[in-house]
């Protein structure tokens, strides 16, 4: 009976309406997902989660394994599975490749960002794009290294050549910064750029792309004409391949234009 007429005073008093105030009609904003592509790890988002966040929304900056195109984007999947509500995808160079797969079939991903980045159609790969727009610098600075896989066969990693890597991929940065990034890079398997995409996310998920007009490892060229292809809202800016991380407000600025698109009444 002291509960039942303590919580009688609590509503009468209007304490209870203090607690829990009416339904609110604005929208959640979307989760913001950010995933890194070859050469590069989470870090390289830094300042784009720092823009972010300032602008109140939730992101996530997953390890992207880098390891082959159907295992990396079964694992981001995974990782989408288990955020609630919806989901603003975010892929960089390699990256993008891994959200068109993963984002296949996800009613929770609501818009697609590409950041000079691959957006692969259904059964093609990242070499096929690079093949059919030459210019990339990336082949020629890359050095290749063996690894021993679990079952015994042995894999190739790419990397790039330290004395390459601020003319290939990070042009915009000073020379101490590339050669901390160089130092710090994450290789990738070789099979990963020859590896056929199995889905296009983008034909049925809204996408947004920035264009690095100055890029030296995916040719502008290149980015346009996958822009074009998805229909993407499209934005260019005079970057090297590093746009992440040398226009971290410009990418910012893609990705919050996107979670607007987003979120309706």
């Amino acid at each position: 009976m002291a509960i039942a007429a303590g919580v009688a005073v609590t509503i009468s008093t209007g304490a209870f309406a203090v607690a829990s105030p009416g339904p609110s009609h604005a929208p959640a904003k979307p989760t913001v997902v950010l995933v890194h592509g070859a050469f590069a790890d989470s870090s390289s988002w830094s300042g784009v989660v720092k823009d972010l966040q300032h602008r109140g929304y939730r992101v996530i900056a997953p390890a992207n394994p880098l390891r082959g195109l159907p295992g990396d984007s079964a694992y981001l999947a995974s990782v989408l599975h288990g955020i609630r509500g919806p989901i603003v995808l975010v892929g960089h160079s390699y990256g993008g490749e891994v959200i068109t797969n993963a984002a296949a079939g996800d009613a929770d991903v609501k818009a697609l960002v590409y950041a000079a980045a691959i957006a692969p159609d259904k059964g093609e790969s990242a070499n096929d794009i690079l093949g059919a727009f030459p210019g990339s610098k990336l082949p020629d600075a890359l050095d290749q290294l063996p690894y021993p896989n679990a079952d015994g066969s042995t894999g190739t990693d790419l990397y790039i050549k330290p004395d390459k890597f601020r003319e290939a991929f990070a042009a915009d940065v000073p020379a101490s910064t590339a050669a901390v990034m160089a130092a710090t890079q994450r290789p990738i398997d070789a099979s990963s750029l020859a590896a056929k995409s199995q889905a296009a996310a983008w034909k049925t998920i809204p996408s947004w792309y920035l264009v690095a007009t100055h890029d030296q490892a995916i040719p502008p060229a290149a980015q346009r004409f996958m822009a074009k292809r998805a229909a993407a809202h499209t934005v260019e800016v005079g970057s090297a391949h590093d746009v992440a991380v040398s226009h971290p407000g410009a990418v910012a600025d893609l990705i919050a234009d996107a979670a607007r698109a987003t979120v309706h009444d």
